[in-house]
């Protein structure tokens, strides 16, 4: 484990705007650092949390997750952004950042991590493998309306 890193929920402007470059690196259709500040602003609203791995104070992974229920798994923990920088993969930061997720899962009283991931995304598919998800369904998505 590197001791050289801290995991904390990110919040206010400040700290989201650090967190910016990072998750471009998997939304890089993300283009507007402000407008990112505002959607997780949002998000936050809805209970969406974003946990970062800070190594020297800045963020070189994240993971944006949600406590929610449903029929299907209970009460669960879904992942809707997991990405460390490129300059950091290989050395299990994705690995451990994913381990504070599902600590935090368990103490949340959650009976499941879900995430969904391209069918295009071998590496991010072996990546879950590895850290003991399984397939379980395939994500159906339509677009509505002109912002489709």
């Amino acid at each position: 484990m590197d001791n050289d890193i801290d995991y904390r929920h990110l919040t206010g402007e400040a700290q989201l705007r650090s967190a910016f470059a990072v998750m471009r690196e998997l939304r890089p259709h993300l283009i507007n650092e402000a407008a990112f500040v505002r959607q997780i602003e949002r998000q936050h609203g809805q209970g969406y949390h974003l946990l970062a791995a800070c190594r020297a104070g800045q963020p070189v992974a994240l993971a944006g997750y949600r406590v929610t229920e449903n029929l299907l798994y209970g009460k669960f923990v879904y992942v809707d952004d997991l990405v460390v920088t490129a300059a950091q993969q290989r050395h299990g930061l994705g690995g451990r950042l994913l381990h504070e997720v599902r600590a935090r899962a368990l103490a949340a009283g959650c009976e499941h991590v879900v995430l969904d991931t391209g069918l295009h995304m071998a590496h991010a598919q072996r990546f879950y493998f590895r850290q003991g998800l399984l397939a379980r369904g395939m994500h159906f998505v339509e677009p509505l309306g002109e912002a489709a």
